[in-house]
């Protein structure tokens, strides 16, 4: 699930749902209080292993978007694209009524209305230390944390849209940098960014996989037509954010071509993806 959430695209909730761990995962998030020591002995080693995902994979996106940054953001637009039948299914024979199309319409519009005003890919994110900055951060996590646990739905994806995902993803290389050569500076200079993120995932998770829980059972075709208008918008606003660059490193034909090879591989592996989660919901 960690090395899922670092992924632009591909749905740690999705992830979830494929090792058929879903439900429990919510079941334990959202009765944490009431039931302490059986909910945290389940929940801990999860957050353990979604820790040492997130630290390892970063440090190979942030080489990726160093090496082949086209070919990378196709790859991240594949994996989005090949997503969609997942979600598609759970409307399908449902038939659109206006609310479906507003909730559809109102995330659509909020995905592009984010990459044209966003910074592009990050490059402008302001990182420093400063009250400001760490509610911002706070915030930041609160959002990506809370779409983390939808299936279907990439909490990477949506920091890419805000303008955080590389700056986060470098801070993260840079703080494991830090600590292997004890450099306490740079340490705390991460910190200082990666624990007011962490504090917004927590709260995301705790507190917006409660009212997700409540959305899905009482306005779940409304839910799952606005999750479609995002999934729908997101590979435009990839493409938008890319755009927005004076000079994008890496464009070529070379890089073009190889960069469609990623989008088709992108969109098989989170077609496989989607139907090892639809196989775990058939055998459950």
């Amino acid at each position: 699930m960690g090395i899922a959430n670092v992924i632009p695209g591909v749905s740690g909730g999705t992830m979830a749902v494929s090792m058929g761990i879903y439900d429990r995962l919510i079941h334990d998030v959202t009765h944490l209080l009431k039931e302490f020591k059986k909910s945290l002995l389940s929940l801990l080693p999860i957050g353990i292993g979604m820790l040492l995902g997130i630290v390892g994979l970063s440090r190979v996106i942030g080489w990726m978007y160093d090496r082949v940054p086209v070919q990378t953001n196709f790859l991240f637009i594949g994996l989005i694209v090949g997503g969609l039948p997942l979600i598609l299914k759970e409307i399908k024979g449902v038939k659109p009524k206006f609310s479906h199309i507003i909730s559809f319409g109102i995330l659509f519009a909020i995905v592009i209305v984010l990459a044209v005003l966003t910074g592009v890919t990050g490059a402008d994110a302001d990182l420093s230390f400063g009250f400001v900055n760490l509610i911002k951060l706070v915030l930041i996590g609160i959002v990506a944390s809370a779409t983390m646990v939808i299936p279907g739905v990439s909490g990477s994806m949506m920091l890419m849209l805000l303008g955080y995902y590389e700056p986060v993803i470098k801070c993260i290389n840079d703080t494991v940098d830090a600590l292997k050569a004890m450099d306490m500076a740079g340490l705390a200079k991460g910190c200082g960014v990666l624990i007011p993120f962490g504090i917004g995932v927590v709260i995301g998770i705790i507190v917006i996989a409660k009212i997700i829980e409540m959305l899905f059972r009482k306005f779940a075709s409304v839910v799952y037509y606005a999750i479609t208008g995002l999934i729908t918008a997101s590979p435009i606003a990839i493409i938008i954010i890319m755009m927005k660059q004076d000079n994008f490193p890496g464009w070529s034909v070379s890089a073009v071509l190889t960069g469609i090879v990623a989008l088709a591989a992108g969109i098989v592996i989170s077609v496989l993806l989607g139907g090892g989660s639809e196989r775990s919901n058939k055998k459950e």
